[in-house]
C-alpha cells in the first residue's frame, strides 16, 4: 500500500471570542442556550456499537438553576463496566493496526467540528450544565480542547519520530506501541476540555477507553461523545459509561487487561486508586500506567515590591473565575503589611462590582457552584468563620440555594496562617488571606511551601527581581506551574503544559508531549545487515 512520512497541520492556538454585545457568536450562543433549554433530552451509555439504557434514569438540571430539567441519563452498573470493557477489548485490534495518520485525521476533524459547527452547542452545554458564563465556557470547552487535540496529533508525530542512532551496518529503531489492555478514563466536571482530553488523548496514541465521566458533567460529555462519533471514531474505541465510583473500581482494577488509568479528580480517590491497583497487582497482564491530576490549594504570594493593583486582579480572578472550582483557582494569598490597606480596598470594591446570578444572562460573572453537596461544604467552611474570632470575613459570606447553589465570593481574613481555610482544599469562590509583616518575606515563602500538602499552581508577584528569583527558586516543589506577576490560572495547551506533584497528582503535564509518553510502550527493534559467521573476535587470535 502506499507510504509516505507526513506532516501534520502545524497547531496554533484557538483564539478566543469575546462574545461582545451584538456580535455573531453571541446571538449563535444565545439562540443555542434558548434551544437547549427548551428540551429535554435522553443520554445513553455509549458501548460499543450500541447506545445502552437502564432502568435506573438519573435527572440533570442546571446547577443555577436547578428545579428546570435538562434531561436524563441512565446510570450504570457493573455489567455495563464489564460490557464496556468487552468492547473496548473488541476494538482494539482494528484500531491499533490502522495507520496513525487515520487516527490523527478523526482527531483534527473533532477539532475542527468543534471549532465551526459545534462550537455554540458544546459552550452551551457546558454553561448549563456546569455553570459557566460565556466566556469560561469558551476558553474550555471550546479553546482549550480545539488545542489539546490539534496539539497532541502534533505531539504524536513528534513521538513517533523520536528515533535512536544506528552504527555502521546497523538499523536501529523505536516502535511506539499503544499499552496492551485498555485505559480507564475517570474525568471531573469542572472542564470539558479535561473531559475530552483525558480519554482522546489515550485513543490517539492507539488505545481503547472505557470512559466514566463526572455525572455532573454528562451533559456536555453527551455532546463530545456526538463528535467523536460524527468525526468517525470507530465503535468501541470509546465508551462512555456512568457508573459509581466503587462500581466501576470493582470491576476495571480487578480485571487482567487494565492497563493504566488517565485521572483529573480529588487527591483521597486517587490515592485509593493507587493502593488499590497496587494491592491486585499480581493480576495484571502488565504495571498499569498511573497517571493523575489531583486537589490544589493553589496560592498568590505578595512581596513588599509588588503593584497593589495588579496584585488584586490577580486575586479577584484567580480565586472568583468559575466560582473557584479551577484545580488552578487562588485559594489562599500572602500580602505583605504595606499593600494590604489598598489591596483590601481593591478586592472590596471588585466584589461589590461582581453580578451574580445564571449563564444566560452575560452580565453575571460570577454563577453557581457545581451541586447541592460543594455549596453545603462551602456553607459549612462560611458558618465556621463567622464564629471564629481569629478571622473575619471582609467581603461576601451570603449564600442562598433556593433556586441555584449560589455561594457569594467572600474573602477571609485570618490571623492564624494555618487556619483550616488556609490549609483546606475548598473548591469554591472563598479565598482566605494571611497579612505579613512587610520584612518577613523569607519566614512567609516557608508557610506557603509547607503549609498544604499540594503543589499544583501558584504565582509571586513583586517588582524587585531579587524577590523574584528568590521566591522561584524556594518555592520549587511548591507548585508545577508558577506563575510571576500575575494569576496562578489560565495555563495554555502548548505554552504552560499542566499539572503538580506532592499530593497534587503525578505531573505529566496535560498540553504537553510528556502526557502522551505515558499511554506508548517503545519496543526497540535491531537490525543487522551483515551479521558475524564466526564467534570468535579478533583479540583472541595469538601473537
Amino acid at each position: 500500500m502506499p507510504k509516505g512520512i507526513y506532516k501534520v497541520p502545524t497547531p496554533a492556538n484557538e483564539p478566543i471570542k469575546n462574545y461582545a454585545p451584538k456580535s455573531a457568536e453571541r446571538a449563535e450562543l444565545q439562540a443555542m442556550l434558548k434551544e437547549l433549554r427548551s428540551k429535554e433530552i435522553d443520554i445513553p451509555m455509549y458501548i460499543g456499537s450500541e447506545e445502552v439504557r437502564s432502568n435506573n434514569k438519573v435527572r440533570l438540571a442546571p446547577p443555577h438553576d436547578h428545579k428546570h430539567t435538562l434531561g436524563y441519563f441512565y446510570k450504570s452498573d457493573k455489567q455495563h463496566v464489564e460490557l464496556a470493557i468487552n468492547a473496548a477489548l473488541d476494538a482494539k485490534h482494528k484500531w491499533q493496526n490502522l495507520s496513525w495518520e487515520h487516527r490523527a485525521s478523526i482527531f483534527l476533524k473533532a477539532a475542527e467540528l468543534i471549532a465551526g459547527p459545534y462550537r455554540a452547542k458544546l459552550n452551551a452545554a457546558t454553561m448549563l450544565g456546569q455553570s459557566k458564563n460565556a466566556f469560561q465556557a469558551e476558553i474550555d470547552s471550546a479553546c482549550e480542547i480545539i488545542d489539546f487535540l490539534r496539539f497532541n496529533v502534533h505531539y504524536m508525530t513528534e513521538i513517533y519520530a523520536d528515533q535512536p542512532i544506528s552504527g555502521p551496518g546497523v538499523w536501529n529503531r523505536l516502535e511506539w506501541r499503544p499499552l496492551e489492555g485498555f485505559i480507564y478514563a475517570l474525568t471531573p466536571f469542572n472542564f470539558t476540555a479535561i473531559a475530552g482530553n483525558l480519554p482522546s488523548s489515550c485513543a490517539m496514541m492507539g488505545n481503547v477507553v472505557v470512559w466514566k465521566p463526572s455525572n455532573t458533567q454528562v451533559y456536555s460529555a453527551n455532546v463530545l461523545m456526538e463528535v467523536f462519533k460524527k468525526a468517525g471514531l470507530p465503535d468501541g474505541v470509546i465508551n462512555l459509561i456512568y457508573p459509581s465510583g466503587p462500581d466501576a473500581a470493582d470491576v476495571v482494577f480487578n480485571h487482567k487487561d487494565f492497563g493504566g488509568i488517565h485521572f483529573t479528580g480529588s487527591t483521597e480517590v486517587f490515592q485509593n486508586i493507587w493502593q488499590t491497583i497496587g494491592n491486585n497487582i499480581h493480576k495484571y497482564k502488565s504495571y498499569p500506567r498511573i497517571v493523575g491530576e489531583t486537589g490544589g490549594k493553589d496560592f498568590i504570594m505578595a512581596h513588599k515590591s509588588a503593584d497593589a493593583k495588579t496584585l488584586s486582579v490577580a486575586i479577584s480572578r484567580g480565586a472568583f473565575e468559575y466560582q473557584g472550582q479551577k484545580c488552578s483557582a487562588a485559594s489562599r494569598a500572602y500580602i505583605p503589611s504595606n499593600l494590604w490597606n489598598d489591596v483590601k480596598s481593591n478586592l472590596v470594591d471588585d466584589l461589590k462590582s461582581m453580578k451574580m446570578g445564571p449563564t444566560e444572562d452575560f452580565t453575571n460573572f460570577v454563577n453557581a457552584v457545581i451541586d447541592e453537596k460543594s455549596f453545603d461544604k462551602l456553607a459549612k467552611y462560611i458558618d465556621g468563620a463567622k464564629k471564629d474570632n481569629n478571622v473575619e470575613i471582609i467581603a461576601g459570606g451570603n449564600y442562598d440555594k433556593s433556586k441555584g447553589y449560589f455561594i457569594e465570593p467572600t474573602i477571609i481574613l485570618s490571623k492564624d496562617p494555618k487556619y483550616v481555610t488556609m490549609c483546606e482544599e475548598l473548591f469554591g469562590p472563598v479565598l482566605t488571606i494571611f497579612v505579613y509583616n512587610e520584612n518577613e518575606f523569607e519566614e512567609t515563602l516557608e508557610l506557603v511551601d509547607n503549609t498544604s500538602i499540594y503543589a499544583l499552581t501558584g504565582s509571586i508577584l513583586a517588582q524587585d527581581r531579587y524577590a523574584i528569583e528568590f521566591a522561584t527558586k524556594k518555592l520549587s516543589n511548591a507548585a508545577g506551574n508558577f506563575y510571576i506577576n500575575d494569576k496562578c490560572t489560565g495555563a495554555v495547551v502548548g505554552q504552560q503544559p499542566f499539572g503538580g506533584a506532592r499530593g497534587s497528582g503525578t505531573n505529566d503535564k496535560a498540553g504537553a508531549k510528556i502526557n502522551l509518553l505515558r499511554w506508548v510502550s517503545p519496543r526497540t527493534i535491531k537490525e543487522t545487515f551483515t551479521p558475524p559467521t564466526d564467534y570468535k573476535y579478533p583479540f583472541l587470535q595469538e601473537d
